[in-house]
C-alpha cells in the first residue's frame, strides 16, 4: 500500500456525538383536525424550524431550534407518554 492508500470502514450503528446521551427525539404538534373542519396548522413547523433556524415546541415542553438526524435518538419518554395518553399511535424502531 503506498501512503495515499486508505481504508475506509463503514460503520452500521449511527455515530454519535460527545452529550448525545442525554438527546432524545421530540415530538412535535404542528396543527390539527378539528371534528367538522380543515386542518389547522400551528406556528410550530420541524421543516420551518430546520429552513428558517426558528425554535419549535415539543409536547413535553422542550423548545429547540431543530437541526439533527431524529433517527438517531430515541424518543424523549415523556413525549411518547404524552402522545399514547391522547391515544396516538408512534412508529417502532
Amino acid at each position: 500500500m503506498s501512503q495515499f492508500d486508505t481504508e475506509i470502514e463503514i460503520e452500521s450503528t449511527p455515530r454519535l456525538d460527545d452529550g448525545d446521551h442525554e438527546r432524545f427525539t421530540h415530538i412535535v404538534l404542528e396543527g390539527y383536525t378539528p371534528k367538522k373542519g380543515d386542518f389547522v396548522p400551528l406556528d410550530n413547523s420541524v421543516v420551518g424550524g430546520i429552513i428558517n433556524a426558528t425554535p419549535v415546541k415539543a409536547l413535553c415542553g422542550k423548545v429547540w431550534v431543530p437541526g439533527r438526524d431524529p433517527q438517531k435518538y430515541p424518543i424523549c419518554p415523556t413525549c411518547k407518554e404524552i402522545a399514547h395518553s391522547m391515544g396516538w399511535s408512534l412508529p417502532t424502531g
